[in-house]
């Protein structure tokens, strides 16, 4: 790996992560001796990058440093567009236009010595098992979900019974047979997942419920890592 590009990872390194990270840790992941990690810290400083810490307890960088958002690697343009690939098959229409648009854009402002990876990928997605015909919109069910607001809807279960509820949704599952509605149910007191094409009817309701979505999605992970018996369970 040249010099450039390493010190180039190690500031991506430390832009993921939450907590300090070891020069233990970029070593293992750049493979190469801690003395380099050192090194190349040392010099990211001395170019008025914002990495605060030291060695033996790690390094952070400060929130406020940015770099131009285009200066991806083969490795991450790939992982882009594999991600978009995806989205593309599987998710409602606005994400998968969305996800299209995304591939154009990226395909337009890399440089060119990198379209290959795009126009000839070394990896792909498989087709979607099936064309679920979901009866929600679920464009404006990602709108309630990031503004917190309350939806009530006609389902049908299992046994094809109905019912009316009113959901406080979550998040939504893209699988390759369904998608799947993560949300607290004011019916039953607690997180259920609907499928969305037993969704047989909904209202948007301008309520917001009472907590933020980012506790209530915290507390639905708790709820889940219970009841898979994850031992990380808090």
């Amino acid at each position: 790996m040249r010099r450039a590009d390493r010190l180039f990872q190690i500031i991506q390194i430390l832009r993921r992560s939450s907590r300090p990270v070891t020069a233990d840790e970029i070593a293992r992941e750049l493979e190469v001796s801690r003395r380099t990690v050192y090194r190349d810290v040392a010099d990211l400083i001395a170019q008025r990058v914002p990495v605060q810490g030291e060695a033996g307890f790690g390094y952070i960088l400060d929130d406020s440093f940015d770099m131009p958002p285009l200066m991806l690697t083969a490795d991450e343009i790939e992982a882009a567009v594999l991600g978009a690939q995806w989205v593309a098959g599987r998710g409602d229409p606005a994400l998968a236009n969305a996800a299209r648009d995304l591939i154009a854009k990226i395909t337009r402002v890399v440089p060119e010595r990198l379209r290959p990876v795009i126009a000839h990928p070394a990896i792909g997605t498989r087709p979607p098992i099936a064309n679920v015909a979901d009866r929600i919109d679920l464009a404006r069910t990602r709108q309630w979900i990031r503004e917190g607001r309350k939806i009530e809807i006609e389902y049908l279960d299992q046994h094809e019974a109905p019912t009316v509820r009113v959901i406080w949704p979550i998040i939504l599952g893209f699988l390759d047979e369904a998608r799947m509605l993560a949300a607290w149910c004011e019916l039953r007191e607690d997180f259920r997942h609907f499928r969305a094409d037993r969704i047989v009817g909904a209202r948007f309701l301008e309520e917001r419920y009472a907590i933020r979505p980012g506790t209530l999605r915290l507390r639905w992970r708790r709820d889940m890592d219970k009841r898979h018996g994850r031992d990380d369970a808090a």
